[in-house]
């Protein structure tokens, strides 16, 4: 019995060794350094607010307290940044890549632009949910989704590229319901698409409630012609612009193959402005990040700040994104041949 009682000990004692053998490693390691978040859309949109937001409270959760910078590297709905962070950023656990989990479903879909394999990544968490929605200028003089449905003309919406909620939501309704988006893209992100906007180079477009409701705050509360009218959402708010809207799914529950394709696409919204690592990225690190984060985003200077800026927090932990890509990436054949519109045709 005294042997085994002495064992016993020893090895908790052993366990204590470790674990503070490895905090004072995490310590050597980030104290002093710098860890890069890159975000793959402009300064001025939901993905930046999410980085930035995150960065100024991160670094004391993790060991040695770390500064934190936050880079935009924008361009192709994020592809860019999503590509760098697979393929070209160091994998030592001080970069951080944030950008839109929807170029998943495209490696899915087959998309030779993207050049990375999502299970391979290293997924800290993410920091919300996300509701598509869709909105319209009141100098358009459409305000209800059956004003869209009855325009008989092309509405133009901005949008920044494939795989992004600007771009693909437009295409989906086109095909599901019949409206009739131009869909233009090229723009940076949610603050540029805004402002084209006000100078009527779109008429309104489709992207997520959860950046709107902050970004676009002074457009929802204008008056006359310069207000946003949002008129289609994913899932039910409580919130006065949107409460009383049509959702995505209850407009599609008509056709179950349409409505399975959509909701396959919306899979990406249960973990909106993921952040992730390189493949490669040391476990130990990946795991000391995860924990992290996973802090931050209980952090009461933190909720409070996010709460200042409207910045709704639906934390899903590295663990359940990691289940949702797997998820995405079984895509079943109805829906990858429904949604094949959204592909780019390669130019001949």
């Amino acid at each position: 019995m005294k042997v085994r009682i002495c064992l016993s000990m020893a090895a908790m004692i052993g366990l204590v060794v470790l674990t503070g053998a490895a905090r004072s490693s995490a310590d050597d390691f980030y104290k002093g350094k710098t860890i890069r978040f890159v975000v793959g859309f402009a300064a001025g949109g939901g993905y930046d607010l999410a980085a930035r937001t995150v960065g100024r409270h991160m670094g004391k959760h993790i060991p040695g307290n770390p500064t934190i910078v936050v880079e935009n590297m924008t361009g192709a709905g994020s592809l860019i940044a999503a590509n760098y962070t697979a393929n070209s950023a160091k994998p030592d656990g001080l970069f951080v890549g944030i950008w839109n989990g929807a170029h998943v479903l495209r490696q899915a879909m087959g998309d030779k632009a993207v050049r990375f394999d999502a299970r391979k990544l290293g997924w800290i968490g993410a920091p919300t949910l996300g509701t598509p929605y869709c909105a319209i200028m009141a100098y358009t003089g459409l305000k209800t989704l059956n004003d869209v449905l009855a325009a008989n003309r092309e509405i133009k919406v901005g949008a920044t590229a494939p795989g992004s909620t600007y771009d693909d939501l437009p295409k989906i309704l086109n095909l599901t319901l019949g409206t009739k988006f131009n869909v233009v893209s090229g723009y940076e992100g949610t603050g540029t698409i805004l402002v084209a906007m006000k100078r009527k180079e779109v008429e309104g477009g489709c992207w997520t409630w959860e950046s709107a409701r902050t970004t676009a705050r002074a457009m929802l509360d204008a008056k006359g012609d310069d207000r946003l009218i949002p008129y289609l959402i994913h899932r039910r708010w409580d919130e006065p612009e949107v409460k009383d809207l049509p959702l995505i799914p209850d407009v599609l529950k008509m056709d179950e193959d349409k409505l399975g394709a959509y909701r396959t696409w919306a899979g990406t919204y249960e973990f909106q402005r993921p952040f992730s690592v390189p493949p490669g990225t040391p476990k130990e690190r990946l795991q000391l990040l995860r924990k992290a984060f996973g802090d931050t985003l209980k952090d009461p200077e933190f909720l409070a700040e996010a709460k200042k800026v409207k910045f709704k927090v639906t934390y899903v932990p590295g663990e359940e994104v990691e289940k949702k890509v797997e998820g995405m990436l079984a895509i079943t054949p109805k829906a990858k041949e429904l949604l094949s519109f959204l592909m780019v045709k390669p130019k001949k």
